[in-house]
């Protein structure tokens, strides 16, 4: 039965102001100087230059009416630095990433609200510039050995393979492609010859349709003892699933040969490259760390590292000149006050930002003080724990973390590194969930090859070292840190 009522609920709804300090929370310094950047060209108010103190906002602000007394000033200042403060989102709210995206889509459709709505929380990744894409290097090796006919064919090849270098339609369904697309004659048959000479450019194995046909394009164009390559080849031809299976005994025996022939065939495979798409471009990596923590003598200094980032202020200018058009229409002045306002808003929470990061930083280095002397003895450390040392809620070391590094002594480290859960010992200390799987990670590196470890054996030489752990907990590591069952790592030397 369908029953029709009033109820009354309690929303939390974000202001724009909050919103864009979030925005600039999230993202890492090298975004923030570029964030700034677009806002100066768009924003009339703002300059680059020295920040503007709150008293030079309120002196601005009063434009002609400067006999307002000294008392009524500082009351206006302290009314300015009290309403900034709103923009952080209060220590006891626990904004989650909902809230967030919530209150975006409430937001009306103004070019300023058309800004915040442009990225999402986690989806902000920087790319750093590409410097050749691997189409070019590919259609450069290709221009010489290729007629024009075949040279559009390779592109339309290459533009269906994937990151990983795979080709993702096939060759009838290219053909076609050309066909309707280009009223290009082409059959499926100068598709494939032109596959093939693709599969052995340089990175070889590119353009292949499953794992077989790349391993195949590398063992033939590679540089190998003949006997062995065409051991390989055969087995890969012959015998692929038993391979995948590492079904060694099967393999020596259908192919007559010593577990030591079969030995140095395998590692001619396993050193070939099942992915050559490589990301599909060559790229220039590098990171910008966001801080730099310094030791001097017993303590730390913390600096945010916006050497890059320009100083905005106000533009006093531009805001008195327009304060002396008296005959400005209503929609007009009212545009004004909206850029203006957003101006202030944006300076606030450009140093919210700034106060808000080092604030958790600081808290950072507190809580992992032995990791920042010695480089070692990560203690576990959760968001929560972050959040009560520096008085803000979780949500905003959440996304203070995001996508951020800082420079130390012993290297550039991703902030998010540095929390992990723990896991107690049997002594009653705890060890921090990477440092575990840093030691699952050392115990496999160091079995035999021909023997490896299962998880039961690893679980039992970590309780022998006092961790208090299950096996399947040690095969939930494993599989996090990408490193496969005892059966697939097992090697014939």
């Amino acid at each position: 039965m369908l029953k029709i009522g009033q109820h009354q609920t309690i929303q939390q709804k974000l202001t724009p102001q909050q919103i864009q300090y979030l925005k600039l929370l999230q993202i890492p310094v090298i975004q923030l100087e570029q964030k700034i950047k677009e806002e100066l060209e768009q924003n009339p108010f703002l300059e680059e230059g020295l920040e503007a103190s709150p008293e030079e906002v309120i002196e601005l602000e009063l434009g002609e009416n400067q006999e307002v007394g000294q008392a009524v000033k500082q009351e206006l200042v302290e009314e300015y630095e009290e309403t900034t403060q709103e923009i952080l989102p209060k220590p006891d709210d626990e904004y989650t990433f909902e809230d967030f995206v919530k209150a975006l889509e409430d937001e009306d459709s103004t070019s300023f609200n058309k800004n915040l709505n442009e990225e999402n929380e986690e989806e902000i990744p920087w790319q750093p510039p590409a410097m050749e894409s691997l189409e070019d290097k590919l259609l450069q090796q290709l221009a010489p050995i290729v007629n024009e006919k075949e040279y559009r064919i390779a592109e339309e090849i290459l533009g269906n393979i994937n990151d990983d270098g795979y080709l993702t339609r096939s060759v009838e369904e290219i053909a076609e492609d050309l066909r309707l697309g280009e009223k290009m004659e082409v059959m499926p048959e100068e598709v494939e010859n032109v596959l093939k000479k693709i599969q052995r450019l340089d990175p070889p194995g590119i353009g292949a349709r499953d794992l077989k046909e790349c391993l195949l394009a590398q063992l033939e164009v590679g540089d190998f003892p003949e006997d062995k390559k065409t051991l390989a080849i055969r087995i890969l031809n012959e015998a692929y699933d038993d391979f995948m299976k590492k079904k060694y005994d099967e393999l020596m025996k259908r192919f007559n040969i010593s577990e030591q022939k079969l030995g140095s065939v395998l590692q001619i495979i396993q050193r070939l490259n099942p992915k050559p798409g490589e990301g599909r471009a060559v790229i220039q990596e590098y990171i910008v760390p966001d801080f730099i923590v310094e030791r001097v003598g017993d303590d730390f200094v913390i600096t945010l590292n916006e050497k890059n980032v320009p100083m905005i202020r106000l533009n006093r200018t531009y805001y008195n000149l327009l304060k002396r058009q008296k005959k400005l229409p209503a929609e007009i002045k009212d545009e004004i006050k909206k850029q203006f306002a957003r101006a202030k808003w944006f300076i606030a929470s450009i140093y919210q930002r700034r106060e808000t990061l080092l604030k958790i930083m600081r808290a950072i280095v507190e809580l992992q003080r032995e990791f920042f002397e010695t480089g070692e003895n990560l203690r576990p450390m959760i968001y929560k724990d972050v959040a009560e040392k520096a008085g803000v809620d979780i949500s905003t070391v959440s996304r203070a973390v995001n996508q951020k590094y800082v420079q130390m002594d012993f290297g550039i480290y991703r902030l998010r590194d540095f929390f992990s859960e723990k896991v107690n010992t049997s002594n009653g200390t705890e060890v921090s969930i990477k440092e575990l799987k840093e030691k699952i990670k050392q115990i496999i590196e160091q079995e035999d090859p021909r023997k490896p470890l299962t998880d039961d054996q690893i679980a039992e030489i970590l309780r022998s070292q006092g961790f208090n752990i299950a096996r399947r907990t040690v095969a939930k590591y494993r599989d996090q840190l990408g490193i496969p069952t005892a059966r697939l790592r097992r090697r014939i030397e």
